[in-house]
């Protein structure tokens, strides 16, 4: 009787613990389909090139493009969703002189300008994430306005202040795709 009780609880732990298993690796291809990733050493080599955190990178990429680089309405081309203008003003920046924006359709070419701009935005605030990325949707002058006004009335400007209702939101899903691919992604990213 005792094998057979012993033989009985050890199939049931086996079971539970297959099931565990199973679970485990269904949760975790689906967060991957929810959370794409692409092009994961082209994120890295940026990131350690640019000193950004590529799970800031990834997430601009989901936010903008979802990981499929279609041109936007508004003429944004490739992962990260750059337009032509804002390219050849970063080219002039960096001293590339053979730019074109065709160019924007090669993901290492449109992660490099990508992770530049967010560099530069970086810079500019002073290492504030949630500015830079305010920044990378509704463009430089708007969120230094934004800043300068939240300051002349004695407060630092939040997310949540952001008058865009597409920034402001746009900042809210690339900070948490952020944490999301940092948690997702450590080994992939370089984390």
């Amino acid at each position: 009787m005792n094998r057979r009780v012993l033989g009985t609880g050890t199939a049931i732990v086996l079971v539970v613990l297959f099931v565990s298993v199973v679970a485990s690796m269904v949760h975790q291809a689906s967060s991957n389909l929810a959370l794409p990733l692409s092009d994961a050493s082209i994120i890295r080599e940026q990131a350690a090139q640019k000193d950004l955190d590529p799970a800031l990178i990834a997430a601009v990429i989901y936010a903008e493009s979802k990981f499929e680089p279609r041109p936007s309405s508004a003429g944004a081309q490739g992962l990260m969703q750059i337009l032509p203008t804002t390219a050849y003003y970063l080219a002039h920046l960096s001293g590339g002189t053979r730019f074109t924006a065709g160019d924007l359709a090669t993901p290492s070419i449109n992660l490099a300008y990508g992770s530049y701009y967010l560099r530069y935005l970086l810079d500019h605030y002073n290492g504030d994430e949630m500015l830079a990325v305010a920044a990378y949707n509704a463009g430089l002058t708007n969120v230094d306005e934004w800043v300068a006004d939240a300051h002349a009335h004695g407060r630092q400007l939040s997310a949540e202040s952001i008058p865009f209702p597409e920034t402001r939101e746009y900042v809210r899903r690339v900070l948490a795709a952020q944490a999301e691919y940092r948690q997702t992604y450590p080994h992939q990213l370089g984390i």
